[in-house]
């Protein structure tokens, strides 16, 4: 696929999507929208890559939404943009490899929720997260829905309820993000994270995202019985049994993918 306002690389085991609308403040578009799920699906199939960044171009990483795309649209095209957003937050948790957030700049509604959905995230110490939907009329439902699972109710409320934005350094504390690193290292931090999950077997990652996903949704009782049985299924792979051996012979470990 030709993506027009997305850029794709590859580095080894790790593949990074640069949203390219700067111009736009990199808002989410019905078509970039489109674009992301492609390009995530794309590496979700690729078998050499093991982790995903998701970056952005300019100064800004997400500003959420194309505003004038919504004004312009009618219930039937605003339905089509959530019903695209949705889908789009669900591909991120459902490729198999992690999804990191690379974030430079601000990341407000849509983009703010782009944050919390992925699976790790590492943001500029200048970077500033907000769901500012309520100041003009249009509160942020969808993005609430990543965000009250990312930092809890009464966090995503205030945020929700007065439009404010949070700092990096609020965001690291109340775990929107994993940490804040200064601007000047931030890519540097974020691929150094993206190859310490590339070292793991692709088989045992892609394992334990799905299930990670799964359980936190259970019962406790019912997230214990779920997490027993796909440890007894991983234990029997060819790789733990490789990564045991490895271990034990004080060596490094040789993946299979299976």
């Amino acid at each position: 696929m030709e993506y027009r306002h997305l850029l794709v690389r590859r580095d080894g085991a790790v593949g990074t999507l640069t949203l390219n609308r700067p111009e736009r403040r990199n808002a989410l578009s019905l078509e970039l929208m489109r674009e992301l799920i492609a390009g995530l699906e794309e590496f979700g199939r690729e078998e050499d890559v093991k982790a995903v960044i998701l970056a952005a171009a300019g100064s800004v990483y997400c500003s959420g939404h194309d505003l004038r795309e919504l004004r312009e649209g009618d219930a039937a095209s605003h339905r089509e943009t959530f019903a695209t957003c949705m889908r789009l937050m669900e591909t991120i948790q459902q490729i198999p490899q992690p999804v990191i957030a690379q974030v430079q700049g601000i990341a407000t509604a849509a983009g703010c929720q782009l944050v919390a959905t992925c699976d790790l995230a590492i943001a500029s110490q200048d970077a500033g997260f907000g769901t500012p939907g309520v100041r003009i009329g249009l509160f942020c439902s969808t993005p609430m829905v990543a965000l009250t699972r990312a930092i809890g109710r009464k966090r995503a409320m205030e945020m929700l309820l007065t439009g404010r934005l949070v700092s990096a350094k609020e965001a690291s504390e109340w775990g929107l993000v994993n940490r804040a690193v200064p601007a000047g290292a931030l890519e540097e931090e974020t691929r150094a994270l993206a190859g310490r999950i590339a070292e793991a077997s692709r088989y045992t990652i892609r394992t334990g995202k799905r299930a990670f996903y799964l359980q936190v949704e259970l019962d406790q009782h019912r997230a214990y019985q779920y997490a027993s049985d796909v440890m007894t299924h991983n234990a029997q792979a060819p790789d733990a049994d490789e990564g045991i051996g490895a271990f034990l012979e004080k060596r490094e470990p040789c993946w299979r993918g299976r």
